[in-house]
């Protein structure tokens, strides 16, 4: 996925929407712990800004982000403006907020202020009803991500048959990218240090045999 992003990763200074799809939509835990995963790798404090108080910080402990290191603000009518202002504050590794809507105008300004902080925004997606149309529109975002939670399969020897075992895998889908054209990834959900990985099924995969007149590809 690094190697497919311009630079060699995620943009750091600029503005990344991610959300969910499917059954998680109106909760964004899949996107909101993808965020957490991405700041958590990052030295220093995280602003989070929430439209609801429904934030669950063990939640975003497992996925490495310690509670301590972020300033949880709850802002229902202006986490555009909290997000703007943490941005030009200059004290943070990143800033996340989540909304519901959002003008394109506080969009450009977000992503402005992100490539002069030279730190990720990363603006979650959480709409206030299933299909809202809204989250299609298009923003000025560096990067835009869709994140589908896939059925993951069993992993104790003794429990052959029990599906939910195994680690949570997600199907990340890069809707728009500056610089890379779109593309999806099957990967396992972030760890406790923050980080996504191959599920073990696609890493341990033999790689395919050579075609005729071609190249051998690495499987995963």
């Amino acid at each position: 996925m690094d190697r497919h992003l311009p630079g060699g990763g995620l943009c750091l200074g600029g503005l990344h929407e991610m959300a969910d799809v499917g059954a998680g939509e109106l909760y964004g835990s899949a996107a909101g712990l993808m965020a957490a995963g991405i700041m958590a790798r990052l030295a220093g404090p995280v602003l989070w800004a929430v439209e609801r108080a429904d934030l669950f910080p063990p939640a975003l402990a497992g996925a490495g982000l310690h509670p301590d290191r972020v300033l949880h603000v709850e802002a229902p009518q202006a986490v555009p403006l909290v997000l703007e202002e943490g941005l030009r504050h200059g004290g943070f590794a990143g800033v996340v907020g989540e909304v519901a809507r959002l003008e394109p105008t506080p969009a450009r300004r977000l992503q402005h202020a992100a490539e002069i902080a030279g730190i990720p925004a990363i603006l979650l997606r959480r709409p206030r009803k299933a299909g809202d149309p809204a989250l299609g529109a298009a923003i000025a975002a560096h990067s835009r991500w869709r994140i589908h939670r896939l059925p993951s399969g069993p992993v104790v020897p003794e429990a052959p048959d029990v599906p939910g075992l195994a680690p949570a895998l997600w199907r990340l889908d890069l809707i728009r990218c500056r610089g890379a054209a779109a593309a999806s990834w099957i990967l396992e959900a972030c760890d406790e240090t923050g980080h996504l990985r191959l599920p073990a099924a696609l890493a341990h995969r033999p790689v395919a045999p050579a075609a005729a007149g071609g190249r051998a590809r690495r499987a995963g």
